[in-house]
């Protein structure tokens, strides 16, 4: 079943009075549709560009403002039910230079590479300011929580992509791989993609494929 996202741990945590609750679903919201959606979006652009194809720029995506990224039905499940999308950044495949296939999965790639930079990156500060951490100082209690909270989110938002499942970033690489009978059966999944992504978050069989690595990395980075 879907879980619950952090839309609704805010109307809980008014209802309940609870301070704590609400700027913790304040967090997951702004760090994900503000900084880890855009910089995976950002990245495909940049890296498409890089290769020969400036449809992204002419369109307006190489830029860190969400506006330019954020899908607002992905948004808007993602903030009702902790499962949702940013807005692709359409690519010209016969752009690229080199192998069509080949490129277009190395465009694909460069989302989740740097959502497990920013990982890296949101645990070091998680390190660099634990020793400062006390329980009488809330400013360090909430960045303690806010990097640890962007170090899993990268790394799950990163692991999610990777799920070869169409359009997600996966499905490139595997398509990169695949013969050419392959690439149309892909082809012909994607119109499917959303609805099976969907029907795995319902079941929980989506969080069963990327909850147990990505916490077992996201404790490795923090130290946990």
């Amino acid at each position: 079943m879907f879980m619950n996202g952090p839309l609704i741990g805010i109307f809980d945590g008014l209802a309940n009075g609870d301070v704590v609750l609400i700027l913790s679903q304040l967090i997951v919201l702004v760090l994900l549709l503000g900084v880890a959606f855009p910089i995976h979006e950002l990245a495909h652009a940049l890296t498409a560009r890089q290769l020969g194809d400036d449809t992204s720029e002419r369109l307006g995506r190489i830029t860190l403002n969400p506006l330019a990224h954020l899908d607002p039905f992905g948004t808007l499940l993602f903030a009702l039910t902790g499962f949702g999308w940013a807005k692709p950044v359409p690519v010209n495949t016969y752009r690229l230079r080199g192998n069509p296939r080949t490129s277009f999965a190395v465009v694909a790639l460069a989302g989740p590479i740097s959502n497990l930079l920013l990982a890296a990156l949101f645990a070091l500060l998680f390190r660099l300011t634990l020793p400062f951490a006390n329980r009488d100082s809330l400013p360090t209690d909430v960045l303690l929580f806010a990097f640890s909270v962007a170090v899993q989110l990268n790394i799950f938002l990163a692991f999610f992509n990777l799920i070869p499942i169409p359009p997600l970033d996966g499905s490139r690489l595997l398509t990169a791989l695949l013969p050419d009978q392959g690439q149309a059966w892909m082809d012909q999944l994607e119109r499917y993609g959303f609805i099976i992504l969907i029907a795995l978050s319902a079941t929980g069989v989506l969080g069963q494929l990327i909850v147990r690595p990505a916490t077992l990395l996201s404790r490795t980075l923090l130290g946990l």
